[in-house]
């Protein structure tokens, strides 16, 4: 969901997010001063040091899929968007994972009904590795998990990032997007130059509260959006 041409500080945009749930602190110490609630995601550097995380979400993933609770919503402002010749930059891809499971043969579908999977971020942590420019470690022993069922894993992946599935948005200052984590993927495009700035604001809203049949968020939510504008909710599974 976009809202357009928003002008919000750091306190607006986390007040909007904590009407969904309670927000993920940024333990990599890119935020807002005094503000842990709010990340800054960019490659901006100033007095020798980055201000955001420059290299975050560059791979197909869901936000906080590994913890015990899981990520829910992300609202993302953009501030700050790279241009090349008039050529928008760093876009977001995102996966509509419903369509993506609907779309699967019936027999798969059987063979999954009663299946779990145990989430690994050190493979996510991996994929980020490898990327020009990354300056991320290895993971401790004690943070990682070995993963299974890798080739039925590796069919599912194929799968859902069948172009079919996916929507590229094209970034414009004052875009404020709104996503859920329980039906999507998204991958941040990483098409920009280190002189070419990217700064966006980000508040990651658990899912404490979505799945509690008593959750009235969405009706508390469902009135206004930022900056006045109609705040059209999904059903009332959460789901859109």
């Amino acid at each position: 969901m976009r809202f357009p041409d928003q002008h919000l500080d750091a306190v607006a945009l986390q007040d909007f997010s904590r009407r969904f749930g309670s927000i993920q602190e940024m333990l990599t110490g890119y935020h807002e001063p005094g503000m842990p609630e709010v990340g800054i995601l960019s490659n901006v550097v100033e007095n020798g040091r980055p201000i955001g995380l420059a290299d975050a979400g560059q791979d197909w993933h869901t936000d906080m899929s590994y913890n015990p609770t899981i990520g829910f919503l992300n609202v993302l402002f953009a501030v700050k968007v790279p241009r090349r010749d008039g050529k928008v930059l760093g876009g977001t891809c995102f996966v509509n994972t419903h369509a993506a499971y609907d779309d699967l043969p019936s027999e798969v579908k059987a063979r999954l009904a009663d299946a779990t999977a145990t989430h690994d971020f050190n493979k996510f942590w991996e994929n980020m590795r490898r990327r020009p420019g990354s300056t991320r470690g290895p993971m401790s022993e004690e943070q990682r998990r070995k993963a299974e069922s890798d080739r039925t894993l590796a069919m599912l992946f194929a799968h859902q990032l069948q172009p079919k599935f996916q929507y590229t948005h094209r970034w414009t200052e004052g875009d404020v997007l709104v996503w859920d984590h329980v039906g999507t993927l998204h991958s941040a495009i990483a098409d920009y130059g280190p002189d070419e700035h990217r700064l966006m604001k980000r508040c990651q809203v658990m899912a404490d509260r979505i799945f509690d049949p008593a959750c009235a968020c969405w009706r508390r939510a469902s009135s206004q959006g930022p900056g006045n504008r109609p705040f059209v909710p999904p059903p009332e599974n959460g789901r859109s």
